[in-house]
This record gives C-alpha cells, sequence and structure tokens, in this order.
C-alpha cells in the first residue's frame, strides 16, 4: 500500500506527496478547462502514468530474459473526449526499442507492454493504440 498525499494550493492548482520518497510533483488544470497549463494536468499524469507503466513493464521481462533495452522510450499523445462528458478519449503510444533485440522476444516484450498494471485499469472505452518501433 502507498499513501499519497495531495493539497489544493488555489487557482486549479494541486501538489501530491509520495509518502514512502516524499517526493512532490504538483499539477495545474489545462488551458482549454479554465487552467494555465503550468504543469501536468491531472490526466496528463494518467497519460504518463500508462507509458512509463508499459516501459517499466517491458523493463521487468526483458531483464528477467536478460534482454537489454536501455535507451528505450516511450511516446503518448493524450486525446480528451468531450462527449458524453469530458474524460480520456484516446492514448496513443509509441514504442521505441533498439533494433539488435531478437526477433522471438519481440511479441515477448510486446505482449508485456500491452499487460501493463496501469493498461489493465483504464476503462475499456478508452482507445490504447500502441505502436513498436525496433530502432
Amino acid at each position: 500500500m502507498v499513501e499519497i498525499t495531495c493539497a489544493y494550493e488555489g487557482q486549479l492548482h494541486c501538489t501530491a506527496k509520495h509518502g514512502p520518497s516524499g517526493s512532490v510533483i504538483a499539477t495545474d488544470a489545462p488551458v482549454d478547462n479554465m487552467g494555465r497549463g503550468e504543469a501536468f494536468s491531472p490526466t496528463d499524469l494518467v497519460a504518463t502514468a500508462l507509458a512509463t507503466c508499459m516501459l517499466t513493464t517491458v523493463a521487468i521481462v526483458a531483464e528477467r530474459h536478460k534482454i537489454e533495452i536501455k535507451g528505450a522510450t516511450a511516446k503518448v499523445m493524450k486525446i480528451m473526449a468531450t462527449q458524453p462528458t469530458r474524460r480520456i478519449g484516446e492514448l496513443a503510444v509509441e514504442i521505441h526499442l533498439p533494433a539488435g533485440i531478437p526477433q522471438d522476444q519481440r511479441a515477448r516484450l510486446e505482449n508485456a507492454a500491452q499487460a501493463c498494471p496501469v493498461h489493465r485499469s483504464l476503462h475499456p472505452d478508452v482507445k490504447i493504440p500502441v505502436t513498436f518501433h525496433w530502432d
């Protein structure tokens, strides 16, 4: 169990403190929703959580199978929906992995990314297309 403490600072700005580490992050409402967009929005953090979870899960599987993925990257494009209500509509993810990974190991890593806990936690109405690039 992890405790995260959040505080509203005013002007649609919040801070969140990670209990175990003491690390603090800030959020701000996006410009298109009455905010200043001066920090990650809460939905930006969901997108970030997905991309970093996918990379981390791939890395766990890669380490287990002695596959080097150092330098792997992920990019996520968050697209908001407005109907029937404002929500995340799509999180399009691009994952770049090193070219030297054997062909027979690639499906294992792709499956790991798709099975990350954040991906499994998102509502099925959120579209999550994932593209893999083997640089």
